[in-house]
């Protein structure tokens, strides 16, 4: 849970969607692929950050459990209702990650508390999210990139007010920001989907593989 939107770093400025927005999914989709890299081989995994104990951190598990009921290819996710990816298991859980999948483009996702006007907001930005970072607990920042959904109001009592953020709003967040991965991964598919070409080294041509 990133308590502060501020703790992480930025190389450019944040873009914000209201999830209300009808064009949100498909706002945050363009989002996710101007900041995704080009025709690039490294594999790219979204991570979920969150637990199912705290309804507004819920926000990163119910985003990985929307996304592993879609078909999300060429994305990976990480992060979910039923495996997830918290303050206890985080270290093992990205190792096994970097283990998994060469060289990594990681998206990290998190809930975080904000301004009252912001509350409802999808944050979309390059650089790492920095879990824990509100609360003192030294979390190892997570992502080449973040998407953050700003949940309810900072400032006071964050841990009450985490605890008693309504379900409701942070359902309909995780389904705007996964149906934005969804569009973006289908967009990128396109994208990718050039034929694939295989050297004859005897006749030296290219070949296109069925």
């Amino acid at each position: 849970m990133n308590l502060k939107n501020h703790f992480f770093e930025r190389k450019n400025s944040v873009a914000k969607i209201n999830h209300e927005d009808e064009l949100a999914a498909e706002k945050l989709a363009s989002e996710i692929l101007d900041l995704l890299p080009s025709f690039s081989a490294r594999p790219i995994v979204f991570v979920c950050i969150g637990t199912d104990r705290s309804t507004g951190d819920s926000l990163g598990p119910l985003i990985g459990t929307l996304l592993e009921e879609k078909d999300i290819a060429p994305y990976h996710v990480y992060g979910t209702l039923d495996d997830p990816i918290h303050a206890v298991n985080m270290d093992a859980k990205l190792t096994e990650i970097k283990q998994k999948h060469f060289n990594p483009f990681i998206i990290g996702i998190d809930a975080c508390l904000g301004r009252l006007k912001s509350v409802g907001s999808i944050q979309v930005a390059n650089g790492p999210v920095k879990p824990g970072a509100g609360v003192n607990k030294e979390l190892p920042e997570v992502g080449d990139m973040h998407i953050t959904g700003i949940v309810n109001v900072s400032g006071f009592m964050e841990f009450f007010v985490l605890q008693n953020t309504r379900l409701n709003l942070v359902l309909k967040m995780a389904k705007t920001i996964a149906n934005g991965i969804f569009e973006s991964s289908q967009q990128r598919s396109k994208k990718q989907d050039w034929p694939k070409l295989n050297w004859d080294l005897e006749a030296e041509q290219p070949t296109v593989a069925e």
